[in-house]
């Protein structure tokens, strides 16, 4: 019952932004957690952002200073604004959210991709 819905991404030139959302339904509790990552042709999935319930955030070293992960707790939405964009950004963008309590359980979104053209 619990779906993640992902938005917001595109094609976009070097040094552009794009604003990715992600709106979770089927929930009566705000996740511990949310999270974006991302995955690239050949390469692993990286985590690229998060954000706990407390707002803490923690960012990838590449995106630090360029991406900003925030959440919308009333709209279950999390948001993930990217600027400087880079073509090494290029990837599959994928939301997770981390259930609350002692049994964490993860739920993602069908990621969405982000093209970032030189």
């Amino acid at each position: 019952q619990v779906q993640l819905v992902e938005s917001g991404g595109g094609l976009v030139q070097a040094g552009g932004s794009l604003r990715l959302s992600c709106t979770a339904s089927g929930i009566i509790f705000s996740f511990k957690s949310m999270g974006w990552y991302r995955q690239a042709p050949g390469k692993q999935r990286e985590l690229v952002a998060d954000i706990t319930s407390g707002g803490s955030t923690n960012y990838l070293d590449s995106v630090k200073g360029r991406f900003t992960i925030s959440r919308d707790n009333a709209k279950n939405t999390a948001y993930l604004q990217m600027n400087s964009l880079k073509p090494e950004d290029t990837a599959v963008y994928y939301c997770k959210g981390v259930t609350p309590g002692s049994i964490m359980i993860d739920y993602w979104g069908q990621g969405t991709q982000v093209t970032v053209s030189s």
